[in-house]
Formats: structure tokens, sequence, C-alpha cells
């Protein structure tokens, strides 16, 4: 039927290579699987490279964090190597951190850390873990320097470490799970939290009990470096308890249709009163922060490997997500939403055009398995970039260009494992994915995603539902609005008028029996704008 196109996802597998369908039919990805035996697996950690060598610090060689607290963020799972790998070679080297001083050794042990490299140091910030000094989990007042070159090959010839590691302290530096990025002169460290205790969904005072305090915040700071001394000044903080309370998720950098550099903040988690991924993005430059307006963001909520490429040509600026978790998924060509918020095998893109409008786009292909989160995008250094890091995409002339690499992350064997989770579930993957952008190539454009750009940010709940269904959207304008109910094969069963409703925020509860349907499909209409999602029912 007319309002219900659906498209299906196609795989390509030739050769052990992923093809993934990309911008507007004339750009293919291509994911080349390469493996370097003994590697093992990581993921939440910080890395920096030289003349194409990878510097990996940090993170956990487990996968999804255990409920019980005596278990989550175990000591068992800390990765306390500092691991040197070549991916051309197919090469690694590794050397244990127990060298370096303990306030080092400790937050270089951490997990979820914000890090950025300028030059040739590599500078990470805060980090969750156990301290045995403080004989407590706890995030990290440090920023540490690695010159990462000396590093590099000070692990491979087995050498001393020590004097290429440098630290400084700042309460200010207490954060987890959110980016630190550089924006000309000034860093910018955008959003996370402070987490101290172990981990425990009772809450803070049940059990063990923990601190938890999110930045709500973006924290601006120069750093004056001159291979000795570190020294920080930090400038006016912006605070925003609404739209900065954000952690766990994706912060690219992002150029402007004028040209001039500044960075998004994708989705994230959590809302402030509800523990559900934003659905929006933040938009941040010299000159302070903005939403998106009428944008939502339904897949890759969560921290997980993305590339930012520009079009100076068109003034179209692109991000890729590759996997890791979302709430919502597709099923069949349908917007689907899952409260538990499960990993997702998703490859997604954002483009935002030189008139400002964004939109996303599924793209035709997965990831090989739900993997994705905790990963990073390791470029490749021989490429032409912006001075933010930002792929030019104009100079790709070849048919075929290998951007970087992915590394890492969680490699989950179920979509939702977080309330049976006893370690086994998952994993950190040891998988590497060697990524090319393939140009005119005649393949079919990525499926847009057109509730990501219709301003409605329909959500439906609860998800599995019963007979009450409650809907929530918004409008940008005074509209008819009317609410369909298919069932899943496409037959429609109702027809709502909800009237001709004012701009703002709207809530509406469905309370019918639709006999023995397993699902239903909801279609929300205000005027030109059509929002579908599916509901499962009888869960």
């Amino acid at each position: 039927m007319k309002e219900l196109k659906y498209l299906l996802v196609v795989i390509l597998f030739f050769t052990g290579q992923i093809f993934i369908a990309a911008q507007n039919g004339q750009t293919d990805v291509l994911l080349e699987p390469i493996e370097i035996s003994g590697l093992g697996g990581v993921q939440s950690y910080a890395f920096g490279q030289h003349e194409g060598k990878w510097l990996i610090i940090g993170g956990r060689l487990d996968g999804l964090h255990r409920r019980q607290p005596f278990a989550s963020f175990d000591v068992a799972g800390h990765n306390t190597d500092i691991i040197v790998v070549d991916p051309v070679q197919k090469k690694h080297w590794r050397t244990n951190n127990i060298v370096l001083p303990a306030s080092i050794r400790e937050q270089l042990s951490a997990t979820n850390p914000e890090f950025h490299q300028e030059g040739d140091r590599l500078y990470i910030i805060g980090g969750y873990g156990f301290s045995a000094s403080a004989n407590n989990h706890t995030t990290y007042t440090n920023l540490c320097a690695v010159d990462v070159p000396n590093v590099i090959q000070a692990v491979i010839n087995n050498q001393d470490i020590v004097p290429y590691f440098r630290q400084i302290q700042h309460p200010k530096f207490a954060v987890t799970g959110g980016y630190l990025h550089k924006l000309y002169d000034t860093y910018y460290l955008v959003g996370g939290q402070n987490f101290v205790g172990r981990y425990n969904p009772q809450g803070p005072v049940f059990g063990p009990g923990f601190f938890q305090e999110y930045t709500n915040a973006i924290r601006k700071f120069s750093l004056t470096d001159d291979g000795v001394t570190l020294s920080v000044t930090f400038k006016d903080e912006i605070y925003d308890e609404e739209n900065l309370h954000r952690r766990d998720y994706n912060v690219a950098q992002h150029i402007k249709p004028d040209g001039t550099f500044g960075l998004t903040a994708f989705s994230g988690v959590f809302q402030k009163d509800v523990n559900l991924p934003f659905l929006n993005c933040v938009h941040i430059d010299t000159i302070g922060y903005a939403v998106q307006p009428e944008f939502n963001q339904y897949y890759n909520h969560y921290h997980c490997a993305h590339v930012p490429l520009y079009s100076s040509f068109s003034q179209q600026m692109h991000t890729l997500f590759f996997g890791g978790i979302a709430q919502y998924y597709d099923d069949n060509g349908v917007l689907t939403r899952d409260d538990e918020v499960p990993f997702v095998p998703t490859i997604a893109r954002v483009t935002r055009t030189k008139e400002g409008n964004m939109s996303e786009y599924k793209l035709k292909s997965e990831m090989p398995g739900l993997l994705g989160s905790g990963s990073e995008f390791i470029i490749n250094q021989q490429l032409s970039i912006f001075d933010n890091g930002v792929i030019k995409l104009d100079e790709l002339q070849a048919d075929t260009t290998h951007i970087g690499y992915i590394y890492g992350g969680i490699n989950s064997t179920a979509p939702n494992i977080f309330f049976t989770n006893t370690g086994t579930q998952s994993t950190a993957s040891n998988r590497i994915f060697k990524v090319f952008l393939l140009k005119n190539q005649s393949s079919s454009a990525d499926d847009l995603n057109e509730q990501s750009q219709n301003g409605l940010g329909m959500m439906i709940y609860p998800n599995p539902g019963s007979e009450i269904i409650q809907i929530s959207y918004e409008l940008q304008r005074q509209s008819e609005v009317t609410l369909s109910v298919f069932t899943i094969t496409g037959l429609k069963l109702k027809e709502y008028s909800l009237g001709n409703m004012p701009s703002g925020a709207h809530h509406y509860i469905l309370n019918e029996s639709f006999g023995n349907q397993q699902g239903l499909l909801l279609q929300l209409r205000a005027g030109d704008k059509v929002s579908i999602q599916k509901v499962i029912l009888g869960k």
C-alpha cells in the first residue's frame, strides 16, 4: 500500500568483504576483516597513532558490564597493557603499565576516558575504574600527556616507557563517558559524568551505594605544554541540565556550510527525567551551542565507531555510525522501538545540507554481528583532512580509498542481554575491519529515515506493549492530526482523528483491543508529515 513502502535490508558478502550502500548511490563503503594473531579484544579505550602504528591504552577486556555490584567493572577486566598495533604488518607488541607511577598507572587502566591527539601528544582525561590507592572505584581527576612516537618505539623495543608519561590533576577532569575535542585553540570537554563507587542498578543508596553526577556541561580550557610542564586555564563553562545531560555517546567534529569548525553531540544517555536515550543532537561552536531543529536520530545512540566527512563542493557534512546500541532498529522497513535499548548491527549516516537541514539514512547492509559499541574508528593518516580531522570528501579521487580502520568494542551474542548478563553473553571484540570508501558505484541509495527529518519526534510506549498504548509527538506548527492502526501486513484496522492540534508537545492514549495481533503499525499523520512505527504486543 502507498503509505507503507518497505525496503528490505540487503547484505552482500563477497570474498569476506561487506559492501555497504552509501551516499546517494554514488559512494559505497567496504569493510574488509583482517586478523592479527594474539591481539585480543578491548573496548572503550583511548588511542593515538604515529606513522601507521596505533597506541592502545586503557579500556576493558570483557564485554558488557554486569548488574551485580561485586562483578561489575571488576579489576580482572582492566586493560593494564600498553599495546602497539601495526595493522599493515599485522603485528602487535605490549608492555604492562605496572612500571608507571601509581597515579598514572591507575588512570591508564580505566574505561571510557576522554582523549584527543594533538600532534605527537595524546591527552587522556578522566576515565572510570578501580583505584587501589583510594580503595574504591572512581572517576579519575587527572589529565595525562603521552608522547605517542616515543612510547610506540619503547614498547616495540622493550625499553623504558616511564619518561614519556606526564600527569596533572584538577577536579574538573573527573569525567567519564564524555568527549574531548579541540576547536581552534580551545579544548572542549563535552558531557559525561563523575561516578564514584560500584555500579548498582538498584540506585545510589542501596547496597554498596555510589555517587553519580552528570557534568551537564561543556568545559572549555586552554592547555600549555612545552614537553616538560603541563598547565591548563579553564574558560567560562556552558551548563544546561536539559540538553547536555549526556554520556556514553558520540561527539564528532563538524564543518559548517561557511567553512568554520564546530562539534556535534549525537544522541546519548540518559534524558534527565527518563532512562532512555536522547533523540536530538546539539551543535557546538566557538559562539555557543544549539539543538538542531526538526531532527531526530533514531539509530546508533551509544558510543560507537564513527567517521566525519565533508564536501566543500556541496557544503554537505556526513557522519557515518557503525553499529552499537540504540533504542530503535529497522524491522523489515518499519522503525521499531525497544526500550531495553538493545545491541544493533545498524550502520547509518547523518547528513547536514548546506541549508542546515539534517536527515538520517540507514545503510543497506549491517555490521556482521552485534558489534560496534565501544569501538573506535582509526583514520588513515595518509588522507587529506581538514585541520580538525574531518576527511576531505572531494579529494578522494580514486574509485577505492582506504579511509581507516574499526577496532575492538563489544561483541554481543544477543540484542538484549543486560538483565540476564552473567559475563558470558558478550566479549571484548578483537575484530579489525579495514574501511574503504568506494566512489562511482552503481548501487542503490540509502534508506532515508523520514521520521528523522519530519520534526514529529513520535514515540510509542511501552514497547513491547499491551492494550494501552501511549503516543507522544511534537508539532512545529498547528496541524490536523490523525492516527491510523495497521496490522503488520499492512491492513488498516482503524483511524482516529485527533483534531486540529496546536504547536507543541502532545500525548495520546490508545486504549483498545485489536484481537490476537502480535504487533501493530501505528501511522501518525500531521499535515504533510508522517511517522510510522511498530509496536509489539502480547509480551
